[in-house]
């Protein structure tokens, strides 16, 4: 057969790279971001009970009515901001599903779809698989922090949607109050689609309160924010999260939705809308993480890494550059291969593949992974 590739230039993602080459040297694996450690019991066993009563066949199309309204309660709790269960709020199969089905609903040949990079890398080939045009801005070690005068200067008249991420994977940095603002009067007065991937939301650090696309009142009514149950709840393999927009944007959103996966998994739903009941379920990650992210940079203190601490996701950067001059990528792949640590080179995620000597490590390990990840670390 021949056929010619609508991505020719997407191959083996790098996380499988390392998880494989982790695999194969038997290195502790810090490359791939999910928890090495069990989610609640709870809310396993919630998950067997809607099972056993029944809870097997399809889901509403739009996601569980009662997990869509206790989803619709926690933005009034914690952002004093309101998305209706019925029209504005729909369940999808993980964060990654909801991403896609925004671009394949709004990107068409030769709208131009601007991005961060360092970006999480599902964006791209979602815009290119559309005929989109993905115009990243490079942003820049350490701070990772967004010049908006630059983006402005970048939007014309093809420029349909703008993609932000905050907590950011992969640099752990976040949004601001200004940063939003920006955003909200860059793009009134304009049929700009926002889309907001927000899947750490609950994960930000050192008092600081995360910037939801919601609390900026104008900003919200272009805007679809992404979420994930897994990332939130240690359970990846679920691959279950939400979407929440506007309701004429939803609308058509829900039609591309009900042809991909038309509905997620049922029990799941009704579990989590039991789970999410308790607020301090979810309140209470900010410190857990903490504790996780403070004991790894302490642990490393003294080695020739240097870093600045992550403020939000469970990833740290670590700047090797008093190490070696040699690039990320192979450097990351001898850490793995010599010293037995699996990591991810960041030049992968930026559009140039600009090497600014980083690692990404996952923090989301039980304390005795990062004990013995930081080990190697200081021996290096």
């Amino acid at each position: 057969m021949q056929y010619q590739s609508k991505l020719p230039h997407v191959g083996t993602t790098i996380f499988s790279v390392m998880s494989a080459l982790a695999q194969e040297h038997n290195a502790i694996n810090l490359s791939q971001g999910f928890p090495n450690f069990k989610s609640d019991s709870k809310l396993i066993y919630m998950v067997s009970k809607a099972m056993n009563s029944g809870f097997n066949q399809y889901a509403p199309m739009p996601g569980s009515f009662d997990l869509r309204t206790v989803i619709s309660e926690k933005f009034e709790n914690l952002y004093n901001s309101s998305y209706h269960p019925e029209s504005e709020i729909t369940v999808t199969a993980g964060a990654t599903q909801a991403i896609f089905t925004v671009i394949s609903t709004f990107i068409s040949k030769g709208d131009e779809v601007i991005y961060f990079s360092p970006a999480y890398d599902c964006y791209e080939p979602a815009i290119t698989l559309h005929q989109g045009i993905p115009k990243a801005i490079q942003l820049q070690s350490p701070n990772y922090a967004i010049d908006w005068n630059l983006v402005k200067s970048e939007v014309t008249s093809k420029t349909k949607m703008i993609i932000i991420n905050t907590p950011h994977n992969p640099t752990g940095s976040i949004l601001n109050a200004t940063d939003l603002l920006a955003l909200q009067d860059l793009t009134n007065g304009t049929d700009i689609i926002v889309l907001s991937d927000e899947v750490y939301e609950h994960i930000v650090f050192d008092n600081a309160q995360h910037q939801s696309a919601c609390l900026f009142p104008e900003l919200k009514k272009r805007t679809f924010i992404t979420a994930s149950f897994g990332k939130t709840f240690h359970n990846t393999g679920w691959k279950i999260g939400y979407c929440c927009g506007p309701s004429e944007l939803m609308s058509e959103f829900r039609k591309v939705h009900q042809f991909n996966v038309f509905s997620v998994h049922h029990p799941t739903q009704v579990a989590l809308a039991e789970y999410l009941q308790t607020p301090s379920n979810y309140t209470e990650l900010n410190a857990f993480f903490q504790q996780k992210r403070d004991l790894f940079i302490k642990l490393i203190e003294g080695s020739k890494f240097t870093f600045t601490p992550s403020k939000g996701s469970y990833f740290q950067l670590l700047n090797y550059k008093a190490i070696t001059d040699e690039n990320d990528v192979e450097f990351a792949k001898q850490l793995t291969i010599n010293n037995k640590l699996a990591s991810i080179p960041m030049s992968v995620f930026n559009s140039n593949n600009q090497d600014d000597k980083m690692l990404r490590f996952c923090f989301a390990k039980t304390e005795d992974t990062l004990k013995q990840a930081a080990d190697i670390l200081q021996n290096i």
